[in-house]
């Protein structure tokens, strides 16, 4: 199975409901893109209008790996409609109030999954009427968890234990597919070396490097701590999510064990552990089980009932967490948020053709097309009609 084999393979269309309005202060254009997730591309935009990143908003983070539209939104009077080979930026109206994920309402998807045999695909597309009827866990997928290092954990996880040690370690040494060879050898020496700030300070080569290293070596104040607070406040945020996102998977795996007990779950191999589905719901428990909605890890979380609540103490107590460590009152750039997600998504699935594949001799697609609530991963979507 090959995903992704070209943008076109994964084609992603936002679906908003924007409040247009003539003379808004803001300006509303439909961007679409392919080779660039959307923050590289809207710093891109910002250094190339010449204006504060600050003035640009967007709804959601769209990958890099596919074709994709999506609605942002501009703080300047005038009109940048833009053309490149990799985007498109139209401008379509204004608004009085910047683009965000409450505007989404979902988006459509139509994905090729190439290199098949005619049996997989057959068996594969069979699987598409019980996901219709059943619908699929609404995990986070595995691109929500690309600063997760399996040997130091999470940084987000870290910081709310106060281990701004190990949170400063893991940022400066995590490696990371992308990291060039230089970068690689460098994260490398840090982590043989951590503790002898001054040899690390020699290797130091970005700026956030170089500042960290001297206030370690000069031994200033709660320097840990200082150097997790120069972290930019978008990619601390991410770390928070990333944390979020795997305690809200483990409590939707915890459900589905205590409710499929049978034996009858299905394992996907996923980039960094295993993800759960069952093939369909029991009857006695299916109604409870679409109906329910987990609120994403905060302070102020609140379960929807006695049984879910317990299980997400068991949860944070195996973390050595309780709710009020996720109150940070010495971090004021980033927070945990808690947001509604429903455990299970039953997607509109509108088609689902086998067809020859004509990158892969003797090799058959299956072509989908179908609609997910925003937040949902039609990656996730794809790993459930794969899973055997």
């Amino acid at each position: 199975m090959k995903l992704k084999v070209k943008p076109e393979d994964f084609i992603v269309e936002e679906k908003a409901d924007l409040k247009l309005h003539k003379g808004g202060d803001y300006k509303v254009y439909l961007l679409t893109k392919r080779g660039f997730n959307t923050v590289d591309l809207l710093l891109r935009l910002s250094k190339k209008l010449d204006m504060p990143f600050s003035n640009f908003s967007y709804g959601g983070k769209k990958d890099r790996h596919a074709l994709t539209t999506q609605y942002i939104t501009i703080k300047d009077k005038g009109i940048f409609d833009t053309e490149e080979d990799s985007f498109n930026l139209r401008y379509v109206g204004d608004m009085q109030k910047p683009m965000g994920p409450e505007l989404i309402k979902g988006n459509g998807f139509k994905i090729v999954i190439r290199d098949l045999d005619e049996k997989e695909a057959l068996r594969v597309k069979s699987e598409i009427g019980l996901v219709k009827e059943h619908g699929f866990i609404n995990y986070f997928d595995d691109q929500r968890f690309g600063s997760f290092d399996r040997e130091q954990g999470f940084i987000g996880e870290k910081i709310i234990q106060n281990h701004h040690n190990i949170a400063l370690k893991i940022y400066l040494t995590s490696i990371h597919p992308e990291d060039k060879k230089a970068e690689k050898e460098r994260k490398r020496f840090f982590a043989n070396n951590w503790g002898r700030w001054d040899e690390c300070l020699k290797m130091a080569k970005t700026s956030f490097e170089k500042r960290a290293f001297r206030m370690l070596l000069r031994r200033e104040k709660n320097p840990f701590l200082n150097s997790i607070l120069m972290i930019p406040k978008e990619e601390l945020s991410l770390f928070f999510s990333a944390f979020q996102s795997y305690l809200w998977n483990k409590l939707a795996e915890r459900l589905l064990k205590t409710y499929h007990s049978d034996g009858t779950l299905l394992k996907y191999k996923g980039a960094y552990w295993e993800y759960l589905f069952y093939r369909s719901l029991h009857k006695n428990n299916s109604g409870y089980l679409t109906e329910l909605i987990l609120p994403t890890a905060s302070q102020n979380a609140k379960m929807p009932d006695e049984f879910t609540e317990n299980l997400y103490a068991e949860i944070l107590n195996e973390h050595k967490l309780q709710m009020v460590c996720f109150n940070l009152r010495k971090i004021k750039t980033a927070f945990f948020k808690s947001s509604p997600r429903s455990l299970i998504i039953i997607p509109l699935i509108h088609a689902g053709e086998i067809e020859d594949d004509e990158l892969y001799s003797g090799r058959k697609k299956l072509c989908l097309d179908f609609e997910l609530p925003r937040g949902s991963y039609g990656t996730m979507l794809i790993k459930r009609l794969m899973v055997k």
